[in-house]
């Protein structure tokens, strides 16, 4: 038994095996998760040929420099934000050889909501070189840190599976 919940390392061998097999490279830009998906895929033994890099940019300024968000982005519409995902994911995908990058950013609380983007906040992106784009926002709620975080992760992993499914 791992450190994950044993749902989430099911998830990540299955995606770690389809990955493999279609030679596919995944990289990911962590925000309000602080690396736990990348940490849940290499958690899998031999995930080493599946996961190309991780990002952990908790910052705004680690979102420009590491991954290019951009500081028009931020200051618009915020680091929780649907567009600062979906160039979270473009830029993780750019600076790695991964076929597909996913990249999440949110509230995790128990602080740091409001009315407008209440704790429990998330925004999730996936980008894959051919062209698939997925979005989604998650409202967990205040369920507490702990289970934002790895609800996000789960979520996360259904994505990079369904990428698997998407045609090419």
């Amino acid at each position: 038994m791992g450190i994950y919940p044993a749902d989430i390392e099911h998830q990540a061998a299955a995606i770690i095996a389809a990955y493999r097999d279609l030679g596919w490279m995944l990289a990911t830009a962590e925000s309000c998760t602080g690396g736990l998906i990348a940490g849940a895929l290499t958690e899998i033994a031999g995930s080493s040929a599946v996961v190309d890099r991780g990002f952990v940019t908790y910052t705004n300024q680690a979102k420009m420099d590491l991954i290019g968000v951009s500081a028009a982005t931020l200051e618009v519409f915020g680091a929780v934000s649907k567009e600062t995902a979906l160039q979270m994911a473009h830029g993780a995908l750019m600076r790695s050889s991964a076929e597909v990058a996913v990249a999440v950013t949110g509230i995790a609380g128990p602080g740091g909501g409001s009315v407008e983007k209440p704790v429990g906040l998330v925004h999730l992106a996936l980008k894959t070189r051919s062209g698939l784009i997925d979005h989604r926002q998650m409202r967990y709620g205040e369920i507490g840190r702990d289970q934002v975080r790895l609800a996000t992760v789960e979520t996360a992993l259904e994505m990079l599976a369904a990428a698997v499914q998407a045609p090419a």
